[in-house]
């Protein structure tokens, strides 16, 4: 029932095409067999403005989660010192033989004077071969440190490991990569996780932008880098968002 749930949830998501594009062709192949996530087929459908309303919330909760964590001190310094910020509420990981994993989430750019740019919206993809099973949702959050990895997420497409380096902060298990002790690293992810998956890795995993929930959100066509650099549109609903960005990052909003 929870994979079915899950499944539906992230069709409604958009992530249909850039997880097939992630596992291709075998995905397509665990997904004719129903092997994959069992339930509706991944689809991409309009989403609502009360959709990413809760989206925008859901951030908010998260990071403040992270923020609260005993061992978070690691998290914190490394939002303080960040470029940029990825929270994505909900990265469902399941599978059978095949893995996927993906969700949205919301992209935040600091500014030269301290303050916290309006969100953008983004969904991150990946797949892995092997033997592997169960179902994981994990809330991570992603620091990014350089400007090279900034202006990589705000290209059509960045691909982790490739375009930028990642690597896991000490919070929890419920995202993997390559390396754990990357000190230079581009970018660097947080998560708590809940429910049992095993094998694959986050790096290899593919990062878009979401163009059709910007314009959506902001009721008007509204290009990531018009959001978060250009600050050209902006939300009073994202307020809570920026204000806890702000506190924890230790700048003013």
């Amino acid at each position: 029932m929870l994979a079915t749930q899950n499944a539906a949830g992230l069709a409604r998501r958009g992530l249909g095409a850039l997880l097939a594009a992630a596992l291709a062709p075998g995905l397509a192949l665990s997904l004719a067999l129903g092997l994959a996530l069992p339930g509706p087929t991944f689809a991409d459908e309009p989403v609502t403005a009360a959709e990413i309303n809760k989206l925008v919330e859901d951030a908010r909760i998260s990071l403040e989660r992270l923020e609260g964590e005993a061992h978070g001190g690691d998290f914190k310094r490394r939002l303080s010192e960040a470029r940029g910020v990825l929270i994505v509420p909900e990265l469902i990981k399941g599978g059978f033989i095949l893995g996927a994993e993906g969700g949205t989430g919301v992209l935040l750019v600091r500014g030269a004077d301290g303050t916290w740019s309006a969100p953008a919206f983004y969904t991150l993809g990946a797949g892995s071969l092997g033997i592997q099973a169960g179902v994981q949702i994990s809330e991570v959050v992603f620091t990014v440190m350089t400007e090279g990895a900034l202006e990589a997420l705000l290209s059509d497409e960045l691909k982790l490991g490739a375009d930028a380096s990642v690597a896991v902060g000490p919070l929890g298990a419920g995202v993997e990569a390559s390396s754990t002790t990357n000190l230079g690293a581009d970018i660097y992810a947080f998560s708590r996780a809940v429910g049992l998956f095993g094998g694959g890795a986050i790096e290899g995993g593919k990062i878009i932008p979401r163009q059709d929930w910007n314009d959506t959100y902001y009721g008007a066509p509204a290009p990531a880098r018009a959001v978060v650099i250009e600050r050209k549109f902006f939300n009073p609903q994202a307020d809570p968002l920026r204000q806890s960005l702000a506190r924890g990052g230790g700048s003013s909003s």
